[in-house]
């Protein structure tokens, strides 16, 4: 089989720049060693954020949030998405210095889209939160999607112009064929003209295979759901000193993280749940929200991500082929960013260079 660009891992990343490039008139195949989204995009949280990233991903993320505003007329679908904002919570004084510090480093960096809200304010926009907070920090286009609908989305328009998906296809090895490229998978031989590394956590096997192994680390964060309840938050909460992140879907359950680590063996790539540490997210959750003490939880899940150790992706050429590009370890905020980097991809290979500072992504850190 061959095509133009070859892309590893089906998920939101490698779907976003298949249809990219698709758009640009190139031919993609996507080759899944499960199914599209089967692991972090697919059961992640949903966080359309802005607030609190890394200053080297603000300018990727502030650009991807003008696309998730039209992200319509990108994939033919809302994506459910929804923007009532994001806050991070102020207990005490301490709190609110250090969420002040945050929005003079991101003003420092010219831009204005994270404030500092004060107690008034955060009891307007969130009446039902408990009395002792101080104030917060508030990202006002901030919101949330639904990921299994953003990652069908993405799908069914990349098909809709050519691309190519095949599950169930594991890459078990890589050839440079001049300046081709030749991947032998479970399912036969694939031949492109440019390969593309988006396998999440199993980014690794493929970068070491491309000669440039990199410290990634697979790690399932745990994620559990409620009950229906009678509308009473807008905004995504999180806090400014605790593990807390949570929100309050359009059918009334809430969705609770707060980045909990469940139980992984990534050899069978099976996740189990750590039932003592959803009860202290819980009890977090009813800190700042004490009528929910009683509350049932109905599911509780977990994905596997991929982590970097400085906790922001890899997006690059490879350093050591022509012809061969990386995006992964998006370190369970990738979400947000995937429009984006479906853009920034598709420049890359394309173009040969991209309008967006990409250089604190480059795998070349690790090497």
């Amino acid at each position: 089989m061959n095509t133009d660009v070859l892309i590893v891992g089906g998920g939101l990343m490698g779907s976003s720049i298949a249809l990219q490039l698709a758009m640009r008139g190139f031919k993609s195949i996507v080759l899944d060693k499960q199914s599209p989204g089967r692991h972090a995009s697919g059961v992640n949280a949903g966080g359309l954020r802005q607030i609190n990233r890394d200053p080297a991903e603000i300018p990727l993320t502030v650009e991807a949030a003008k696309m998730w505003r039209d992200i319509e007329s990108l994939v033919d679908s809302d994506c459910d998405a929804r923007f009532p904002g994001q806050i991070r919570v102020a207990e005490n004084e301490a709190d609110m210095q250090k969420l002040q510090q945050r929005v003079d480093l991101v003003r420092s960096l010219g831009y204005q889209h994270e404030e500092i809200i004060d107690k008034k304010e955060l009891y307007q926009l969130v009446p039902a939160l408990a009395p002792h907070c101080v104030g917060a920090l508030i990202c006002r286009e901030d919101g949330y999607a639904r990921p299994y609908h953003a990652l069908t989305a993405f799908r069914l328009k990349a098909e809709s112009l050519g691309v190519k998906y095949y599950s169930a296809t594991e890459v078990n090895s890589l050839r440079q064929e001049g300046e081709g490229w030749e991947v032998r998978t479970s399912k036969g031989m694939f031949k492109s003209d440019v390969l593309v590394n988006c396998a999440g956590a199993w980014a690794n096997n493929i970068s070491t295979m491309l000669d440039e192994p990199v410290p990634l680390t697979p790690t399932a964060l745990m994620l559990m759901v409620t009950e229906r309840l009678p509308h009473f938050v807008a905004p995504v909460m999180g806090a400014a000193s605790r593990k807390l992140s949570f929100k309050q879907m359009q059918n009334g359950t809430l969705i609770i993280g707060g980045a909990l680590l469940a139980k992984l063996d990534f050899a069978t790539e099976k996740t189990e749940i750590d039932w003592r540490k959803l009860a202290e997210s819980a009890e977090t959750v009813s800190h700042f929200f004490p009528q929910l003490k009683d509350v049932r939880i109905v599911r509780a899940w977990a994905g596997i991500e991929s982590y970097m150790p400085d906790n922001i992706p890899v997006i690059s050429a490879s350093q050591s082929f022509k012809n061969a590009y990386h995006a992964f370890g998006f370190s369970a905020h990738g979400f947000q960013l995937s429009p984006i980097i479906g853009k920034i991809m598709a420049s890359l290979i394309i173009d040969g260079k991209t309008d967006l500072p990409i250089e604190p992504f480059h795998i070349s850190r690790f090497n």
